[in-house]
Order: structure tokens, then sequence, then C-alpha cells
């Protein structure tokens, strides 16, 4: 998909919104996908953009996290963090499908289905310029902020 028009897709956010990908035409949109809310490693994952999001707005990207969680899930999430972002609700994971984040990860011993930590970069024109999959928390915010810079 590198290099590629992603395909419009909307979905519910926090905030009471729609995101609508075609809405942020002209803007760099930075779409990270994490398993649970208010779990250790989402959680600083989300708090390491919360506190470079000044940096992000001030290279005109905009952020976005996404998980299956429902919105109410998302709005105490966001609330508790104070995430001046908006997060996306994808219940019946079209746009988990669309990235192709879905996979069977093992928990305990046993198989399940669940949400690969990623992070996609789409430029100003809607084509995707960059992917991080199977992401590790440390440092990665920051890389993804270093690589945004340079559009």
């Amino acid at each position: 998909m590198l290099d590629t028009s992603v395909p419009d897709f909307s979905l519910p956010a926090t905030g009471g919104q729609t995101f609508t990908l075609s809405g942020q035409a002209g803007k760099i949109v930075v779409i990270y996908f994490y398993p649970k809310d208010s779990t250790p490693g989402c959680t600083t994952q989300g708090q390491n953009f919360r506190d470079l999001h000044a940096e992000f707005t001030a290279a005109d990207a905009l952020i976005l996290g996404i998980s299956r969680d429902s919105l109410k899930s998302h709005e105490n999430f966001k609330a508790k963090q104070a995430f001046p972002f908006e997060l996306g609700s994808d219940a019946d994971e079209a746009v988990c499908t669309l990235f192709g984040v879905m996979k069977l990860k093992n928990m305990y011993g046993k198989q399940v289905r669940g949400v690969e930590r990623s992070t996609f970069v789409i430029d100003r024109q809607g084509v995707l310029r960059r992917e991080w999959r199977g992401v590790k928390v440390p440092g990665h915010v920051q890389e993804v902020l270093d690589y945004v810079k340079t559009l």
C-alpha cells in the first residue's frame, strides 16, 4: 500500500465527531492503531503522542488514534490522559482491515485476534508515505515525528 492513495474512510470519533480521511486533505495525517484503551503500552504510547502534539501540529500533522474500543471507552481514556487529539472507534474493524492491522496474537498461551500496534503517515495528497508495524512503544513517537518533519 506504500506510495499509493489511501481509500477514503470515515469512523466515529471522540468529541462527537466523525473522522473522514477526505476531510483532512492538505494536512499530514498520522494514524496510530493500538490494541486497547487504558492498558499500559497503549497509555504510554498515547501519552507520548500527547507530549509531542505541539510539534506534530507545528509540522502541520494531525494525529488520530484508532482501536476497536467503544466511543464511551475512548472518551474516558482521552479525558483521563488529557489527549489533545481524537480517538476513532473501529468496532466493526473496517478501518483495521483496510490497513491490515488485525493479527493473530498469543495471549497467555491462547491465539486471539487483535490489533497489531501500527502507525501510518499519510501525506497532504492522501498518499501513504510510511508505515510502522509491530511497533515497540519506547522511542517510536519521536521517530514518527522526525519522519513527519521531512514531508
